[in-house]
């Protein structure tokens, strides 16, 4: 594979793929529940997406393969987990993920522009557009996503600078910020199992690290950087809505977004609006079209997935049938729910549960190879091991607890990720004992991942 991706790609993929116009509905309904004080639990979120960044630039660079967690915990816990981790994790999460993004597109700009294009035109297009785009091979994916990611940046701080600075073309709420910290009385661990899903997804350039340049340097930078620039725009966006839309607006509104930009900016809001979950959108699954079928393509090379994600196309060198794979799935649950996003919704907390367990075998990998290889090479060792996985596993339980919004989805929410892990369990463990025919939970040696083709 071609070594196309700098640090300003990478970092635009772990900034691109994390804000989404779920995450910046999520954020705005955390600040409508808690006020100012949803800064603390943003705060603590910020410091556990930090762990598993630390845990997954340590693997990715001692395993720089692109099948990614799969090629990790086929070394540290056997092939069992590491195909359960990465299809719960990734593959079924994008499924509902990116089809949720691209029905909330469609919902916004048919808010903002009725009648002006066909029900779920907006949400088939752009998805086929990105799947063509992704075929073209990486150079046109780097540009794309550096384009689309500073657009977005850029967007959603105008919106929070904005806002503090009441430089809006609309004037502020009288009160000014709330003096009210939690006023619905949420709990602090709950609100961070809110707010963890504003950073859940940095690790997307790990799939990418045979195809970028000096990754010893930019992976765990692009990482931490773009973490970081995450936590500053999402605290200026979120406390900066608090001027302008009163709490139980923000907590309750289906489209909170929509209401603060038009609150702060008129009726001119509304294509501010446009273009920030534009760009949202599409950074998300353009990074999402070009990581996951790189996870396939280096589980095929693997033996954990069907052969036929290893072939590149002549020319870009693209893995084009994991491609339309990815494409496909991210189909079906638009074509088949239509716009009917709260199912969907439902099914992407369920599904997000499975993307926390991935993060949680990513520390115990970086524990299990920590001690069955300590004299082997790091070119990144996590500072203060083993204390970020410790906290990160313990972190992602705890907001796994919490992961359900109300009491009467806990049922259907834990029952839905159950029956995702069963199904992916029960196909994983035929795959491995019929097809690859190698044991569940014999961990593969470390030299013959790293000197596999």
């Amino acid at each position: 594979m071609k070594k196309a991706l700098g640090l300003t790609a990478l970092l635009s993929v772990s900034v691109g793929l994390v804000i989404s116009q779920g995450v910046m509905v999520l954020m705005l309904q955390g600040a409508g529940i808690a006020g100012p004080a949803f800064l603390i639990p943003l705060s603590l979120a910020f410091l556990l997406a930090l762990t598993y960044a630390l845990s997954f630039s340590e693997l990715s660079l001692m395993i720089p393969r692109a099948g990614s967690l799969s090629s990790y915990t086929e070394v540290a816990l056997g092939h069992f987990a590491a195909i359960v981790s990465t299809f719960s994790g990734y593959v079924v999460v994008a499924m509902f993920a990116l089809s949720a993004e691209l029905l909330l597109l469609d919902q916004i700009i048919t808010h903002v522009y009725p009648g002006l294009f066909p029900n779920m035109s907006v949400a088939i297009g752009v998805l086929v557009l990105f799947t063509l785009l992704n075929l073209l091979g990486i150079d046109i994916f780097a540009r794309l996503q550096t384009a689309l990611a500073s657009v977005m940046l850029i967007m959603l701080l105008a919106l929070g600078l904005s806002a503090i600075s009441g430089s809006g073309s609309e004037p502020a709420l009288s009160g000014g910020l709330p003096t009210e910290w939690n006023p619905m009385g949420v709990g602090v661990l709950a609100l961070v199992a809110m707010a963890i899903w504003g950073f859940v997804g940095a690790e997307f350039v790990c799939p990418l690290v045979e195809e970028s340049r000096r990754p010893e340097r930019n992976i765990p930078w692009a990482m931490i950087l773009g973490i970081t620039i995450i936590f500053v725009t999402i605290a200026l966006y979120a406390i900066g809505s608090l001027y302008y839309v009163p709490q139980e607006q923000l907590a309750s509104a289906s489209l909170p977004h929509y209401l603060y930009a038009t609150a702060l900016f008129g009726e001119a809001g509304k294509h501010v609006l446009v273009i920030a979950a534009i760009t949202a959108t599409c950074s998300t699954l353009n990074t999402s079209l070009a990581a996951i079928p790189r996870m396939l393509y280096g589980m095929a090379n693997n033996g954990q997935a069907f052969p036929q994600f290893k072939l590149l196309s002549r020319g870009f060198n693209t893995p084009w049938v994991a491609v339309l794979f990815v494409a496909a799935i991210t189909g079906l649950p638009i074509l088949f729910m239509g716009d009917d996003p709260g199912v969907v919704g439902m099914l992407l907390i369920a599904a997000a549960i499975a993307w926390l367990l991935a993060y949680i075998v990513c520390h115990l990998d970086v524990i299990a190879l920590r001690r069955r290889y300590p004299g082997m090479r790091r070119p990144f060792r996590t500072p203060f091991y083993p204390l970020p996985q410790l906290l990160g596993i313990a972190g992602m339980l705890i907001s796994i607890y919490y992961a359900s919004p109300s009491p009467e989805m806990t049922k259907a929410i834990f029952t839905s990720a159950g029956v995702v892990l069963v199904l992916v369990s029960v196909i994983a463990a035929i795959w491995i004992k019929f097809v690859m025919r190698k044991p569940l939970f014999k961990p593969e040696p470390l030299s013959t991942v790293l000197n596999r083709q």
